[in-house]
């Protein structure tokens, strides 16, 4: 089994130019804990999953996960941001995966690439090494992804939007992909839209709204009053404000 640390947040504070995205949160993820991140748009999920792999300064707070490093988290982003128009193909996005393992200067050897498409294969596109990544569709674009983290082999996976835009099928092979990981003992944290999958699949939960609104079990976070707050937190925000400050 894998052994990550618990992830704590201590008044965690993320901006954008001073315009706070996320607003003094505080809680834990624990090893091996499967959390969905739900909340209105423009509620800071996305910035907190950067903060969280390093790519997003903090600007008040802390995060403390005693001997986690970057080679051990793993960010699956939206994939409606990503350039797909650079020809590359399949097998080399994969490998990708392998960065923290070669470093800049070590090519890929039969074993590398034998790990690429034994991936490939895991996530449905066996035989899709040299297939262009622009002429994949978007569900197999997602498990092309997907196939990058399997070779990342990270201990903390966080996933931005993952089922967003693919087929039902496709959908239902990547939730068995996080099954898997959660099987194996990693944390997972994916912002999620659709809450009758969060519910059905997620044990835990954080809903947010800039600020936290509840944060535990799925069913007690996602309660009718809970999710009322956090819309009219939303209605109430000020798109003008360039202060953080806390209550």
């Amino acid at each position: 089994m894998i052994s990550p640390p618990a992830i704590t947040l201590t008044g965690l504070v993320a901006s954008h130019g001073r315009h706070p995205a996320v607003h003094h949160l505080s809680g834990c993820f624990e090893p091996g804990s499967m959390t969905a991140v739900v909340g209105p748009n423009g509620a800071g999920k996305t910035t907190l999953l950067r903060t969280l792999a390093g790519l997003h300064r903090l600007d008040e707070g802390r995060i403390q996960a005693p001997g986690l490093t970057p080679a051990r988290i793993a960010l699956l982003p939206q994939a409606a941001t990503m350039d797909r128009s650079f020809p590359i193909g399949c097998r080399d996005v994969v490998l990708q995966g392998l960065w923290a393992r070669l470093g800049a200067f070590r090519s890929a050897g039969r074993a590398e690439l034998t790990e690429a498409e034994t991936a490939l294969a895991a996530v449905g596109l066996g035989g899709f090494a040299t297939r262009p990544v622009g002429s994949l569709s978007a569900g197999q674009f997602q498990r092309l992804l997907f196939a990058r983290l399997l070779l990342q082999d990270a201990e903390v996976i966080l996933l931005d939007e993952p089922f967003n835009a693919v087929d039902a099928r496709t959908a239902s092979d990547l939730l068995g992909v996080l099954r898997r990981w959660h099987g194996e003992g990693r944390t997972l944290i994916a912002v999620l839209h659709d809450l009758d999958l969060v519910r059905r699949e997620f044990p835990e939960a954080l809903l947010l709204a800039r600020d936290p609104i509840a944060w535990g079990p799925t069913e007690a976070t996602l309660s009718a009053e809970n999710r009322m707050r956090a819309r009219m937190m939303a209605e109430a925000w000020d798109e003008q404000a360039v202060t953080c400050e806390a209550a």
